[in-house]
């Protein structure tokens, strides 16, 4: 067969206008890469994409495409098999009107026009018979729009691209899937598992229960990095987050599953399958898998009530969605003998469907106090070397491992990492995220082969035969990084903050002046010294994505100490510097955050599709080094790495807790002096920013 066959048999499909937003996804998404910042994409609505994939015969890894709001017009270069779902109702094929979740033979040269999404809903998605066929990065199809990779060339579709289809030998036969489709609405219910942070340690029993209690609103800022919620503000149980912020939703850098409801200050935001891997704000509850499809569907406007549910809900709810998945054609046949009448309507249900949202609707009262406490998976109490341990449920397929204290400790740091490096040795099939973080390593399993209890109690296991972290030296590296202090973009970050999210914030117009007075500084350049003195040590990767370190300084006299942002930045410089708490990070690429900025460097991603490196360039506890240079140099050092014609500086070097306490029992008065002083200075600012 030529070259010529084989295009024509497997077929393209051309767009001729694209839509609001429109991108090629996979139902899986990347995984396996969650602990250096990449999240793992996909489509968001699973449920409606795996049914249309399934009603055209697809595997389960065919790709599709995912339009926002407004569908895209394209023409198939072939005669082929499509299926419409999600918020899919003014769609047609050469004008005529098409049904979502039923079958459509669609002509060569046929004109397929998705029209509006919604509403109700936000999402709607096409599946073609043998897949979207882009090239695969990083193991999947899946768009990933804010890093710029996968899909077709990373990006949003535009009109005049063509995309490849796949070969259509040997598909499932068809099956109209209609009576399967999800119902959508503009008041939805999402069943939430309580936790892994919560009452009493973060919120009060009354906090917690209005959490689960309120009719939340969806801000105009959702998309799929996260979902904000609009509401009362939190009931908190404490007053600040000590060393990780002045908010009390700021804690030391923890991961995030995908559906987790993270505090960002005040502000409830879900976690959507663009978002942030790891960061420093509490989850309270995290999404159950089986409504995770919810959040894609969740419009500006609409009304969100967030249920509480146990473990054993959310398993059933999951095995369901599984059934139905594995066999629709069943769930279908009984869904037309229910409308037969042949059989009772509650027997017809389809395994895994949801109940329409208002139908699920919760009692208008809050939870009673007490009702949403997170019990532990596993506790192991300190011993010697060994810091307390705490284990507990990150929703239904994650476990949260914490350890020692709510404050920094690079030995529990340590400690952390050698619990992670023993996890993984064991090359465990059904582990399948493992991200450490400062004081805490979240990991993600297949839990119906490694059910959470098991996993709980393995992890316990492991704890108990750890080296003394003190008796430990690491082979690492030290890192030099050009940075321009003050560089344009950082002052442009803050200056959209203040037009257009909140001017009032104690750190508008100036992040850096704000650091100063927290920090009880006499001068704003002594910030810059600071940081251009301290060798800072990368305690986690990932932090605000590819490959972005969250680092702290070696030296406890180099720890500057600030809040994030209340609520978050919608936009950041891709690799700007910023201090949040007592940590720096650098940002991986341009989107939302929360850190102070100081200032810009070069990336610390470098994705390059035919190098066997790996694009991130940063390893956990590398030694980071800062060196001032202006704007320009830094433009000419940026533009020479992402074109991989130069590199990062890097030399061999080790890292033990013994450097620590040198410096520590060396500098014991001016370390205890510096932490007294900035306390108080913490406290005033405080005090300052609640009578504003």
């Amino acid at each position: 067969m030529s070259a010529v066959d084989g295009a024509v048999r497997t077929g393209t499909v051309e767009i001729l206008s694209p839509g609001l937003q429109t991108s090629v996804q996979d139902l899986a998404g990347r995984g396996g890469r969650w602990d250096v910042g990449v999240p793992p994409s996909g489509a968001w609505d699973d449920l409606s994409f795996a049914l249309a994939n399934r009603a055209v015969g697809n595997p389960r890894d065919a790709a599709g495409l995912e339009a926002v709001l407004t569908g895209p017009a394209l023409r198939f270069g072939r005669r082929t098999l499509i299926c419409l779902a999600g918020a899919v109702g003014a769609a047609t094929l050469d004008g005529r009107p098409v049904r979502a979740g039923v079958v459509t033979v669609a002509p060569a040269d046929s004109v397929l026009d998705m029209g509006a999404c919604g509403a109700p809903g936000m999402r709607g998605y096409l599946a073609v018979a043998g897949g979207v066929t882009v090239p695969a990065v990083l193991g999947s199809r899946s768009t990933f729009l804010l890093g710029g990779f996968g899909g077709l060339h990373g990006r949003a579709l535009t009109a005049g691209d063509t995309l490849p289809l796949g070969r259509i030998e040997n598909l499932d036969a068809p099956l109209d899937v209609a009576p399967l489709l999800p119902a959508l609405t503009r008041a939805w219910t999402l069943r939430v598992l309580p936790g892994p942070h919560g009452e009493p340690e973060y919120l009060t029993a009354d906090g917690a229960a209005a959490l689960f209690g309120t009719a939340w609103t969806v801000d105009h800022r959702a998309d799929r990095t996260g979902i904000r919620l609009v509401g009362p503000a939190p009931e908190w149980a404490r007053t600040d987050g000590g060393e990780a912020g002045l908010h009390p939703s700021n804690i030391h850098d923890s991961a995030y599953p995908v559906g987790g409801i993270m505090l960002s200050g005040d502000t409830p935001v879900i976690v959507g399958p663009d978002g942030p891997s790891l960061g420093g704000f509490v989850v309270p509850g995290v999404v159950i898998r089986a409504d995770r499809w919810m959040l894609a569907q969740l419009r500006p406007g609409d009304t969100v009530r967030l249920r509480p549910v146990g473990p054993d809900t959310a398993d059933r709810a999951n095995a369901e969605r599984t059934a139905l998945l594995t066999d629709p054609a069943t769930a279908v046949a009984r869904a037309f003998a229910a409308a037969l009448g042949d059989v009772p309507p509650a027997a017809a249900a389809p395994p895994g469907s949801s109940p329409p949202p208002a139908a699920a609707a919760p009692p208008g009262s809050s939870p009673p106090p007490g009702a949403t406490a997170v019990p532990a998976l596993a506790e192991l109490p300190g011993d010697g070397p060994r810091p307390r341990l705490v284990i507990r449920r990150a929703g239904d397929h994650h476990v949260l491992v914490e350890a020692g204290a709510c404050e920094l400790d690079l030995r529990v740091r340590v400690w952390v990492h050698l619990l992670a490096e023993r996890l993984r040795a064991l090359r465990l099939p059904a582990v399948r995220e493992l991200v450490e973080g400062v004081r805490s390593m979240l990991v993600q399993v297949d839990e119906r082969a490694l059910p959470l209890p098991t996993l709980a109690r393995l992890l316990a296991g492991l704890a108990t035969r750890l080296p003394d972290p003190e008796s430990v030296t690491l082979d690492v590296r030290e890192v030099t990084l050009p940075l321009a202090f003050d560089h344009p973009a950082t002052h442009e970050a803050m200056a959209r903050y203040a037009r257009s999210v909140r001017p009032d914030a104690p750190w508008c117009p100036d992040n850096v002046e704000f650091i100063r007075r927290v920090n009880d500084l006499d001068r704003r350049e002594e910030v810059f010294d600071i940081v251009t003195s301290a060798t800072y040590l990368v305690v986690g990767l990932g932090d605000v994505y590819l490959g972005a370190p969250v680092a702290v300084p070696i030296d406890p006299r180099h720890r500057l100490v600030t809040t994030k942002y209340d609520p978050a930045r919608t936009w950041t410089p891709q690799n700007a510097v910023g201090i949040g708490g007592v940590y720096l990070c650098v940002y991986g690429m341009e989107g939302p955050g929360g850190y102070q900025l100081v200032g810009r460097t070069v990336p610390v991603w470098r994705h390059v599709p035919a190098s066997a490196e790996p694009p991130w360039l940063l390893r956990q506890f590398d030694r980071l080094r800062f060196v001032p240079v202006s704007a320009h140099e830094l433009a000419e050092r940026r533009a020479a790495i992402k074109a991989g014609t130069a590199d990062l500086d890097v030399r061999p070097a080790t890292f033990s807790l013994a450097e620590i306490r040198a410096l520590e029992a060396a500098n014991a008065g001016e370390i205890a002096a510096l932490r007294s002083r900035r306390r108080a200075a913490f406290e005033a600012e405080r005090t300052r920013w609640s009578t504003r």
